[in-house]
């Protein structure tokens, strides 16, 4: 007991047994079984994961050896180079529908805006594969490997076929005229660009989450922090696309960025299937679909059976048997009580519990856990509901904000500026205003609430993203009027129309990339920590599918702007020729929608209620099997 004494607290395990071990003589029995007691309690502690991640083998991941910032930051190099790749070809898309293909500025701008939608749509189905089949590591793989295959043969189809004749496709050589299979090969490589990209994004994000342990302090704020990495890895790996291949891409060097694309993508792909011996994984959980029809249909069947005051009769597995699954139970909420009759134990349900009747018939008995799901992807809906109008917003910047920069004054001395790269100011504020909220702003608002592990809500950074996206309209409606006071009057293909400088458009984009830091990582991280642990890759493709139909409702938007507005002796607020149009008052419409959709929005955030789990067992099991035994051995 006297050489327990004379342990220095201020020490770590290891540096005490070393200066006792310089002293052979010193060496007590006591304390070398405490030592060993420690280390064992260490060992416990920090070899598995808490959260039930498991490595490729399937057994329980190991937290030295997998996951954490070395995967994490492989996984962000992976999204950097793929987004390089897909906007290689998405910021130009709208100028190589109208310079290599022929269409007019309306038709372009809604033909990328239903392309960009698809891509969009195409997450759900990755998510669903991911969640219910396949697993993300498998998902990110497969749509990885389409997506690389799409480029490549859009890259052969543009050098083939599109841009003859040679050199054509910039702003003075037109090219000539296309027959209709190579206009559909054209189509279905990009679609199949949309298929590979829209699959894999999703996916790729919660994969990178999956690799911190959020029961975990220090990896579960790695985890939150990872979301705004993420976003920032996406914003520069379109940066390069935006200046570099969108500068060549404005030339007419079409081919020379979509090889380069398809390049990226490959080298990210290569990239990922490295990583596999550290990535941890989650197992999938089965089609959400049947789960949630047996909670309405067990709901339906019970629609006279009473609930109880508490929910005291509700249903609900053991503990221990639903952390043998991975999973963490939902606690009970109010709210959709129709729903609770799904979990309602009648008196035959209690009287095979009590016989020890075991399988219940999931289609007329479900659990709590199950019913919450439920609610919870209801509660979801309304805020989803209401991001898409932002996302109409955020899609003008690759369509819309593209067609105004063209018909402005792009040329500094000699040098031309791609209206396509001026997006880069749009990434420049992102990385901005990362570093601006996660160094001075969280923390001020933390300080603030007096919690240092609380700053911005996820719901409330989401509304000052919207209130942001207002002011970018507004800037850049006033920008189109100050331009149409500077129009040139002789305008045949609505180049260089104004004589106001492009770099007008800098608030516009700054604005966007502000509001996105708030909206976008704000969903991420809302939508990934809200979602069920079966639905964690849905719960990003909500964020994907926002902006999927937000293209959608701008392309139209566009169509029946441009029907009312058109008259005989007026082309419409977005004609061919912008000088002739209004595109201004588009702009303002468009601020004016983001506002009344802001207003919905704080009804429904307000009225949102958070997801609650219960800890996972393996906590309470370690520290009573472990801790509390080695407790015990030290106290004798």
């Amino acid at each position: 007991m006297d050489m327990l004494r004379k342990l220095d607290k201020g020490k770590t395990v290891k540096e005490n047994l070393s200066s006792q071990e310089q002293s052979p003589n010193m060496v007590d029995p006591v304390y070398l079984s405490r030592v060993s007691i420690e280390k064992k309690i260490a060992k416990e502690e920090e070899v598995y994961t808490l959260d039930g991640a498991v490595d490729r083998h399937g057994h329980p991941a190991i937290r030295g050896r997998t996951g954490t910032w070395v995967a994490g930051i492989l996984l962000l190099v992976n999204q950097g180079l793929a987004t390089l790749a897909f906007f290689g070809v998405g910021v130009n898309l709208v100028l190589f529908l109208t310079r290599v293909l022929g269409q007019n500025n309306a038709d372009a701008a809604n033909n990328v805006s239903k392309w960009t939608g698809t891509v969009y749509i195409f997450s759900l189905l990755g998510a669903f594969l991911s969640d219910s089949y396949w697993g993300r590591y498998k998902t990110c793989a497969i749509f990885q490997a389409v997506f690389v295959v799409g480029l490549v043969l859009l890259s052969i189809s543009s050098s083939a076929f599109l841009l003859k004749p040679t050199g054509c496709g910039d702003e003075v050589t037109p090219c000539g005229s296309h027959s209709a299979l190579h206009i559909m090969f054209f189509y279905f490589a990009i679609y199949l660009i949309a298929l590979g990209n829209g699959g894999y994004q999703p996916n790729i994000a919660t994969f990178g989450a999956d690799q911190f342990d959020e029961e975990d302090p220090k990896e579960g704020h790695s985890k939150i922090a990872f979301f705004s990495f993420f976003y920032l890895a996406l914003n520069l790996g379109s940066l390069f696309s935006n200046t570099i291949l969108g500068y060549f891409e404005d030339q007419g060097k079409w081919t020379l960025g979509f090889w380069a694309s398809a390049g990226s993508a490959f080298v990210a792909l290569v990239l990922f299937l490295i990583g596999t011996p550290r990535y941890r994984h989650f197992k999938p959980k089965g089609n959400p679909l049947s789960r949630f029809c047996q909670v309405l249909v067990a709901a339906i069947r019970r629609w006279k059976v009473e609930i109880m005051p508490g929910g005291e009769n509700l249903f609900e597995v053991d503990k221990k048997e639903s952390a043998m699954n991975g999973d963490r139970r939902i606690l009970h909420t109010e709210g959709f009580r129709f729903l609770d009759r799904a979990a309602v134990m009648t008196p035959k349900d209690y009287a095979k519990q009590y016989k020890n009747i075991n399988g219940c018939n999931p289609w007329r008995l479900c659990t709590v856990t199950q019913v919450e799901e439920v609610k919870c992807v209801l509660r979801l809906l309304p805020i989803w509901l209401c991001t898409i109008l932002y996302s109409v917003v955020f899609t003008q910047m690759a369509s819309l904000f593209v067609q105004q920069g063209a018909a402005m004054k792009t040329t500094i001395s000699n040098f031309q500026i791609p209206a396509a790269g001026m997006s880069s100011f749009d990434i420049l504020s992102v990385a901005t205003f990362i570093f601006i909220y996660r160094r001075i702003l969280d923390p001020i608002v933390a300080r603030i609430k007096k919690k240092p592990a609380e700053g911005l809500t996820e719901l409330q950074r989401m509304g000052i993203g919207l209130v942001i996206a207002i002011l970018a309209m507004i800037s850049a409606g006033v920008v189109e009027v100050f331009r149409l006071k500077h129009k040139n009057k002789d305008c045949p293909r609505c180049e260089n129309a104004s004589t106001l400088s492009i770099f007008w458009q800098v608030p516009q984009y700054m604005l966007i990339g502000a509001s996105e830091v708030f909206m976008y990582v704000g969903q991420l991280e809302f939508f990934n920590s809200q979602a069920p642990d079966g639905l964690k890759s849905f719960g990003s493709a909500l964020c994907m599918t926002s902006i999927s139909l937000g293209n959608y409702v701008s392309s139209l938007l566009v169509s029946i702007v441009m029907k009312i507005s058109t008259r005989d002796d007026m082309p419409g607020w977005i004609p061919g020729n912008l000088n002739k149009g209004h595109l201004d008052r588009f702009f303002f419409l468009l601020a004016a929608l983001t506002t009344a959709d802001f207003v919905v929005y704080l009804i429904c955030a307000k009225w949102y209620k958070y997801i609650k789990f219960e800890g996972r067992i393996g906590e309470d099991h370690n520290n009573d099997n472990g801790q509390a035994a080695a407790a015990a051995e030290l106290r004798v």
